[in-house]
């Protein structure tokens, strides 16, 4: 569980990035955090992971958070297995060396993420969905229960963030939260139960994502035409299709 409670964040100097955000991810559910950049997705949910400290309001939750950034390659070449092994380090203390338990929690988190046969590669050496496991992996072998991830799928191909989703999906059946920014609303609308949609510094809007992610509020969140469509069996699936039109009027360089 992670609770959010009146949240506000701003930089020395700067203006307020977000202010009054209020959300709860519950065990076994998702919640996804949508916006265009520079909107304050990530501050918001590295606040909500503990890596930031916010200005205003406070977090709550029941347990560690495993928090999963971004893959960005490595500039150091340690294997798959060790960049796995350094979740434990909440667990093992800063100063003492991971011991014969310590690898087999992490090789059992590769394993349940599928890519225990990676654990001998070089991580640079790694494809970008396989590098995005690998960082998950090394959340889950911090035995967390809630799990933090900043835009997991990006410069992913489409097989990669079909293996990323189905992973979540997964994780979430036994039970464990997430909370998670993304630019796809479409990945939002098939993973998510809540949302929250950065439309400004005063206005952030969370809710159901069934009730939220509209075609008109994701249309005024993003500046451009965006119309939803539901397919599959009984209708329960949907996607988001956009022309890639501006609405009428002029339209000043997004920053």
């Amino acid at each position: 569980m992670l609770e959010v409670d009146r949240l506000g964040f701003r930089y020395p100097r700067g203006g307020w990035l977000f202010r009054e955000v209020s959300f709860r991810v519950a065990p076994g559910s998702v919640t996804a955090v949508l916006g265009p950049n520079g909107r304050g997705k990530t501050t918001l949910v590295r606040c909500a992971a503990g890596l930031l400290a916010p200005r205003e309001g406070t977090v709550a939750t029941d347990g560690a958070v495993g928090y999963v950034p971004q893959a960005r390659g490595g500039a150091f070449a340690y294997d798959a297995l060790d960049m796995v092994v350094m979740g434990r380090t909440r667990l093992i203390g800063m100063f003492s060396t991971p011991g014969r338990a310590d690898r087999a929690a992490a090789l059992a988190a590769m394993d349940r993420v599928g890519i225990s046969h990676l654990w001998d590669r070089a991580f640079p050496t790694l494809s970008g969905g396989e590098q995005q496991l690998v960082l998950i992996a090394r959340a889950l072998a911090s035995q967390c229960p809630t799990l933090v991830l900043d835009e997991p799928s990006t410069g992913l191909d489409l097989h990669n963030q079909a293996r990323i989703l189905v992973l979540l999906r997964r994780l979430v059946a036994d039970g464990m939260a997430v909370l998670l920014t993304t630019h796809h609303p479409d990945h939002a609308l098939s993973l998510a139960d809540s949302a929250v949609l950065m439309m400004g510094a005063g206005d952030v809007r969370t809710g159901a994502a069934a009730a939220l992610l509209t075609d008109d509020a994701l249309s005024e969140l993003y500046a451009v035409e965006v119309r939803t469509i539901t397919y599959g069996e009984g209708g329960r699936r949907r996607a988001v299709v956009t022309p890639y039109a501006l609405p009428p009027g002029p339209h000043p360089p997004r920053h």
